[in-house]
């Protein structure tokens, strides 16, 4: 059986990070590709970024642990933050997206999951 609900997908992190003071995330990515390594060698660009999450996506990324659904993770973040109820799974399933079109998380189905190797 196929899984195609958002919300029922199981995100897991997918690169380095690190918690900082005042519980925000800070998220370490590496710059590859053409452009990037060009820009590194002539401009003296760094190899790595690192992006510090706000409140709410901070507590959102330490909420992923390969186990929990984004739907159980946005009852957590409604609980933990009253403002963040408003639009709560819209919002939320596309800060997932990004995450997931950017490479930051990986979304697997709970049929991956358990099938895995």
């Amino acid at each position: 059986m196929k899984q195609n609900n958002l919300l029922d997908r199981i995100p897991q992190v997918n690169k380095e990070w690190k918690l900082l003071k005042n519980n925000i995330v800070e998220v370490k990515v590496e710059n590859k590709g053409f452009f990037h390594t060009l820009a590194q060698k002539l401009y003296k660009k760094p190899r790595f970024s690192y992006i510090e999450l706000d409140a709410y996506g901070s507590f959102v990324w330490q909420q992923i642990d390969g186990q929990k659904t984004i739907y159980e993770i946005g009852q957590l973040l409604a609980k933990e933050h009253e403002g963040a109820a408003n639009q709560l799974y819209e919002r939320l399933g596309k800060y997932m997206a990004i995450l997931a079109r950017n490479k930051y998380i990986l979304l697997k189905t709970n049929y991956e999951m358990r099938n895995k190797t």
